[in-house]
């Protein structure tokens, strides 16, 4: 009667599943061409000359041409672009990850005055896109500051912006870690410094990775803030695409090789991190 009892609600979710099943994965077909059209678009699209493309935009590469592909990547500028925008990147989600980290610690484990205000804070800084602040920021990095035209200068306010996000993504980490791990450790001796080292880091690993992926993403494609603050070979790889245009002429295929080369390092390492990124963030719901 048991086994018998445990099989029929079972057989009830396979036919419960059975009719949404279809539906679903219709929706999700959906999406994913909706999201894979334009990158599978651009990739034949460097492999199309531009005459094929002015005569059939939406045809497929007849003949296959593979110089747009090789003239981007034994272009100098490529590899220079290519630099700056791994080293901007990488410098902004170190600083996201770091200050984030420390920020979200004690507004997750320390109680005082004010805790939940200055959270909520950082919450509606989720609001506020660098669109809104593109002049403000502009005077201070590159009056203020002096640092127009450097790496810094673009990292610094980028992890400014994405760290609303690390913060509300690390706090149900921080939060979901239990209290006797603390007491204990501090009984045997650990400084509060150790027990955030040695105890908080680790078990928040993997919400540290999903913000380090979101910022070091956000970062390579970030468009805006490179294009106030650097120029010449400062430049990054979503600002190169403007050396295949100019006054009177675009060089469409070219573009299209440029983007989807440029792409391929971010979307490797998010494909890459997904699993840890999408346990990140049930993580973070569930805290």
């Amino acid at each position: 009667m048991t086994s018998a009892t445990a099989a029929a609600p079972a057989a009830t979710r396979r036919r419960r599943l059975g009719t949404t099943n279809p539906v679903v994965y219709f929706i999700a077909l959906v999406v994913a061409a909706f999201s894979l059209g334009p990158v599978l678009y651009s990739i034949l699209g460097g492999f199309r000359s531009n005459a094929q493309l002015a005569e059939s935009p939406a045809g497929m590469p007849d003949p296959w041409v593979w110089s747009n592909y090789a003239g981007v990547l034994t272009n100098p500028n490529f590899w220079r672009y290519g630099l700056n925008s791994m080293i901007i990147a990488l410098l902004t989600t170190a600083v996201v990850v770091v200050f984030g980290l420390m920020a979200a610690y004690p507004l997750s484990r320390y109680q005082f005055p004010g805790r939940e205000k200055i959270y909520m804070i950082f919450v509606l800084g989720l609001l506020f896109p660098a669109t809104v602040a593109v002049i403000p920021l502009f005077i201070i990095i590159s009056k203020d500051l002096g640092m127009s035209n450097t790496w810094w200068g673009v990292a610094l306010p980028q992890a400014a912006f994405a760290l609303p996000t690390t913060i509300v993504i690390l706090r149900p980490f921080l939060q979901a870690i239990p209290g006797e791990l603390e007491e204990a450790a501090m009984i045997d001796g650990a400084s509060r410094m150790s027990v955030f080292t040695r105890i908080m880091v680790p078990l928040s690993a993997p919400g540290l990775i999903t913000v380090g992926v979101l910022a070091f993403v956000g970062s390579w494609n970030a468009y805006l803030l490179p294009l106030l603050l650097l120029q010449g070979d400062m430049r990054t790889l979503p600002l190169g695409v403007a050396d295949f245009s100019t006054e009177h002429s675009s060089d469409t295929a070219g573009v299209f090789a440029f983007t989807t080369l440029s792409m391929i390092p971010a979307m490797v390492f998010f494909l890459t991190m997904q699993r840890r990124i999408v346990g990140g963030l049930q993580g973070a719901v569930k805290g």
